[in-house]
């Protein structure tokens, strides 16, 4: 049974790669903030698909513990970072955006998934593995008031870029699955209808394309992925 870890897996794009991963019959290691909302994912999966471990990713301590699961389950075979910080809401300018809490998001987006990367490569490396970090078209683009944010998914990228060179043995992708329907992208626009964005369940084909198909390390746009599928298949 493959195993796959994913970090923020209790809402948004981590809740549902994680419920699509448990029904195709994956181990799950879970990582979110919230204790009940890890539980509750856990009630509606499978019996025994996933390992729900609460925690701050940026805390060493808990990064040992879903290494630890690992280390239970015997293998590696996905590790999605996931988890990420959004920052100020609204998201402030940068001439005013407050150092602490940019640091803070730093830690979270960039510091963290890096840390448990390093962590997990014997594992990933024993299994010959994929690295997912979930990205954002604000690494690319420079929006007004997206300064922290999309500046701390640009050295996300530039990560997963070297790493894919360091390691050509392992799969590493930089993931940007688009606007969705998230309570993430609900706190960047507060107040604001997001309900013609797409749920995350609809981004969840592209990632698995990239876990399954395996094509050359880089990054890859959710839009582009689905695309090519719906070429493929028609």
């Amino acid at each position: 049974m493959p195993v796959a870890v994913i970090t923020g897996a209790s809402r948004g794009l981590g809740r549902a790669t994680a419920t699509t991963l448990t029904h195709l019959g994956w181990s799950v290691v879970a990582d979110a903030r919230s204790a009940a909302d890890l539980a509750a994912l856990e009630r509606e999966l499978p019996a025994g698909t996933l390992t729900a471990i609460a925690g701050d990713v940026t805390d060493p301590g808990h990064r040992a513990a879903l290494a630890a699961a690992v280390e239970a389950h015997g293998r590696l075979d996905l590790l999605v970072n996931n988890a990420s910080l959004l920052g100020p809401s609204p998201q402030p300018p940068l001439a005013s955006y407050p150092l602490d809490v940019l640091a803070r998001v730093y830690d979270v987006d960039v510091l963290a998934p890096l840390a448990l990367t390093q962590l997990l490569l014997p594992a990933l490396t024993a299994g010959r593995g994929a690295i997912v970090n979930v990205s954002s078209d604000a690494a690319v683009e420079a929006y007004v008031g997206w300064g922290g944010y999309g500046s701390a998914k640009a050295a996300l990228d530039h990560v997963s870029a070297v790493l894919a060179a360091e390691r050509p043995d392992l799969a590493v992708y930089a993931f940007d699955p688009g606007d969705m329907r998230t309570t993430m992208h609900q706190e960047a626009f507060p107040g604001e209808d997001i309900s013609d964005r797409p749920e995350p369940e609809t981004v969840v084909p592209a990632l698995l394309r990239l876990v399954t198909e395996r094509p050359p390390s880089g990054r890859y746009r959710a839009t582009e992925l689905l695309a090519g599928a719906a070429a493929v298949t028609a």
